[in-house]
């Protein structure tokens, strides 16, 4: 019975967002919440000019309510039903949705300033980042008060290592750090969204091995609702998720990875991430230090773009690699077991 609520999430988010575009993609057009596009990326991005952004709001309703109900049927047929809700795995199941919900209002928040008011930079970059430390601090603390007090970090294939209190800041730097590394792949069409259901399969694959019921739940909801997604937003997109869909996406793929007790599964699963942000990084720093850059530009998928790569081979081949990735994870918690 499992296995029916797991395909009743994933087919419910699925049929929810790809249905939603069909209401929100003429609606934005209406209301005229384009996309600006600004000069720091590619020349020929310019086309894109004005199409519809804050998308994200389609996969984020989906996957609510695509969870809910799976939530709902993973309840009703499960025959300790009482014993699960009380288990440290539900907990970080309510908190790490929670969690996703609070950064996908910050990315509304941000966008609502950039298209309504007209101010294209959004929020200031200090105050995405305090807003993003609160609500990585507040899950942490939500965790500990339900009873996840474990400070061990496990490491496939080199071992385990008990960090005490360090835990916590460790935690959170990973909490922000991979949030902003999703938000950064979102940079071309359907790129974010790709990279983004590989990782959600592989989270579903890995808590199904960890016999984790909500962590598949929410795993499952999320790749279904990236592929109703990709029905508007691959190349070339008929709209963008804009920083409400991809801060939200930081939000759950953090919440698997800390939902599994895996947090540094995040390098493997969301290697096209950290390699995005870590682009940015070296760009700017080398830059600073020695007047030169490394990449043509950055975040890395423009590098490639600047190389004559098409839209649709990076998002092909990042997917590639992601998936490569992620089979690496499986390896490594199969030797968990």
């Amino acid at each position: 019975m499992r296995t029916f609520t797991i395909i009743l999430t994933a087919a419910a988010a699925f049929a929810l967002t790809a249905a939603l575009g069909s209401f929100f993609v003429p609606f934005l057009r209406k209301v005229k919440y384009g996309q600006t596009i600004l000069d720091i990326g590619p020349s020929w991005h310019k086309n894109k000019q004005g199409t519809p952004t804050m998308g994200g709001v389609m996969f984020v309703i989906g996957i609510f309510v695509a969870v809910t109900v799976g939530y709902i049927t993973y309840c009703f047929y499960s025959r300790d039903t009482v014993m699960e809700v009380q288990t440290i795995q539900t907990v970080r199941f309510f908190a790490g949705l929670l969690m996703s919900l609070a950064f996908g209002f910050l990315g509304f928040l941000d966008d609502y300033i950039k298209v309504v008011k007209k101010q294209n930079q959004g929020l200031t970059a200090r105050q995405k980042l305090v807003f993003q430390i609160l609500i990585g601090a507040a899950y942490l603390v939500m965790l500990r008060l339900g009873g996840d007090t474990s400070t061990v970090l496990i490491v496939p294939f080199l071992g385990q290592l008990d960090l005490g209190m360090l835990y916590y800041p460790l935690a959170l730097f990973i909490i922000v750090g991979a949030v902003n590394a999703v938000n950064l792949t979102d940079g071309i069409d359907g790129l974010a969204s790709s990279v983004t259901f590989v990782a959600a399969v592989a989270f579903m694959i890995l808590s199904a091995m960890l016999r984790q019921g909500e962590m598949q739940i929410l795993s499952a909801a999320l790749a279904g609702a990236m592929i109703g997604f990709l029905v508007w937003n691959f190349h070339p997109a008929k709209v963008f998720m804009g920083d409400t869909g991809s801060l939200f996406l930081g939000g759950m793929v953090v919440a698997l990875a800390f939902g599994i007790g895996l947090p540094v599964l995040l390098v493997l699963v969301g290697f096209v991430y950290f390699a995005e942000a870590l682009s940015v990084i070296l760009q700017v720093a080398s830059f600073k230090l020695t007047g030169k850059r490394i990449f043509k530009m950055s975040p890395i998928h423009h590098h490639f773009e600047m190389c004559g790569w098409s839209e649709v081979k990076i998002v092909t081949v990042f997917s590639v690699v992601t998936a490569v990735g992620c089979i690496i994870a499986v390896v490594g918690v199969r030797g968990l077991l």
